[in-house]
Order: C-alpha cells, then sequence, then structure tokens
C-alpha cells in the first residue's frame, strides 16, 4: 500500500484527512499531514517532513500531496521526491484525497494519475434548474 503524505498551509491538511475520515467512516492507515505556518523555517521543518515520510512508506512507496504549486509547503515536498518512490502532487482537495486512498493498492504511476483526475473530476460548475 502506497503511504500518503499532506504537506499543506497550516490545518488544511488535517482537515482534508478529517473529511476523509467522515466519509470513509474510519481513519485510513498509512497516513499523516504536516500542516507549515508563515513562521516556520523551511530548512527547519525538512528534517520533520523526512522523518514523517518514514511514518508512512510501508516499502511502496509514498505519494505526497501538496495545496498550492510553488508555495512553501510545496518547495519542502518538492526537496523529498525520489522519481517512482516518492511523488509529488499539487492542488489537492478532497476529491483527490478520496480518489488516493481509494487506489493506493495500485501502481505508484496509476496513483498518481488517479490524483490528477479525482481533482479535476471533482471541479463541477453546478447551474440552476
Amino acid at each position: 500500500m502506497i503511504g500518503i503524505f499532506l504537506v499543506t498551509h497550516a490545518t488544511l491538511g488535517e482537515s482534508l484527512i478529517q473529511c476523509a475520515c467522515h466519509v470513509l467512516n474510519k481513519r485510513p492507515p498509512q497516513i499523516a499531514q504536516l500542516g507549515v505556518s508563515a513562521q516556520d523555517d523551511p530548512l527547519d521543518i525538512l528534517p520533520l517532513a523526512r522523518s514523517m515520510l518514514g511514518w508512512v512508506d510501508g516499502g511502496d512507496g509514498v505519494l505526497l500531496l501538496t495545496d498550492i504549486y510553488g508555495a512553501t509547503p510545496s518547495n519542502i515536498a518538492a526537496k523529498l521526491v525520489v522519481p517512482d518512490r516518492v511523488e509529488l502532487v499539487a492542488g489537492v482537495n478532497l476529491p483527490m484525497l478520496l480518489r488516493v486512498l481509494t487506489y493506493r493498492d495500485r501502481d505508484m504511476q496509476t496513483l498518481v494519475k488517479r490524483a490528477v483526475a479525482g481533482a479535476c473530476d471533482g471541479v463541477v460548475h453546478v447551474t440552476a434548474n
């Protein structure tokens, strides 16, 4: 099973995990989050992020999810990437996280594709009837 590690602004990662727990009626295994605040020094956070990455890696790799590409959490997560072993997808939202939790028993490249599709499919323009 591929581990899931969210690196996001403040409490967004934990909020997404809690929402997923509500939908799934349980807390999924091998999932963690690191919230980065404006006061955090990225160089100080990086060793903690590396350690937490190990918490969720059961041997099949880890998918990193972050909120905004190019922002501090994303930049920290990018330093953890190891191609085909630890991959990163930015733009995390609840549909993406639920899709990832559903397909994490597949291979990493399939999971990355499902993550992106889940995020995109979850964005819908709802019009009045």
